[in-house]
């Protein structure tokens, strides 16, 4: 099982650690990072490995959206299935 990760937000350091410390914590590991910096607006997509994390899908995603509140930035998680069917034409 996998989910989608996606982070936007004004840009600043550390944001990276931040967000893989919260996957780390929950068991979660990331496959795949892609990240850009346009202007001072930040934008990363995350694909992650669920399958042996040790909490529930909701807690990882509202331990990464508090994290993103203190961050001052938006972040979102997507299961894989959802993401795929929502991509579904």
């Amino acid at each position: 099982m996998r989910a989608v990760v996606t982070v936007i937000g004004k840009d600043k350091v550390g944001i990276l650690a931040q967000i893989s410390s919260v996957c780390a914590e929950c068991n979660v590991n990331i496959n795949d990072v892609n990240q850009s910096v346009m202007q001072d607006l930040f934008t990363m997509v995350m694909l992650c490995d669920i399958k042996d994390m040790n909490v529930s899908f909701k807690e990882l995603s509202d331990k990464l959206a508090k994290k993103g509140n203190e961050l001052g930035l938006s972040i979102h998680v997507t299961h894989e299935d959802i993401f795929n069917s929502m991509h579904r034409i």
